[in-house]
């Protein structure tokens, strides 16, 4: 139902810059969702990064307040996530997600659809 096409993913040093974009398919107009972006390091579980609900309210996890910010492009379908100031650990695979809630959740469980993922590395 949802098809969602990370990319901008890349190698950059400490401190660089990243835009991360996720393209949507499927999105009927009308229904209740919340997207974000979350991210697996190896060894570690999926976490939330960033979720914006259908207001364009966004949330941040900690660790990336001041930092990332998530924007939505509508006419393009297209969901950002600009990070900047990026540190090693920020270090992960990046996933965009869409759930079918009006709610925005931290719970990858309440997450229906997910993209491919897209790499991000951070050297020091």
């Amino acid at each position: 139902q949802v098809q969602l096409v990370e990319s901008g993913g890349g190698s950059v040093q400490a401190g660089g810059s990243l835009r991360l974009s996720c393209v949507v398919f499927g999105y009927t107009y009308g229904s209740n969702y919340c997207m974000g972006w979350f991210r697996q390091a190896p060894g570690k579980g999926r976490d939330r990064v960033a979720t914006m609900n259908m207001d364009g309210i966004a949330t941040y996890a900690d660790s990336v307040k001041g930092r990332f910010t998530i924007s939505r492009e509508n006419a393009k379908n297209t969901l950002y996530l600009q990070m900047n100031s990026l540190k090693p650990e920020d270090t992960a695979m990046y996933y965009c997600a869409w759930s079918w809630k009006w709610t925005c959740s931290s719970r990858i469980a309440d997450y229906n659809y997910w993209g491919q993922g897209t790499q991000v590395t951070v050297s020091s």
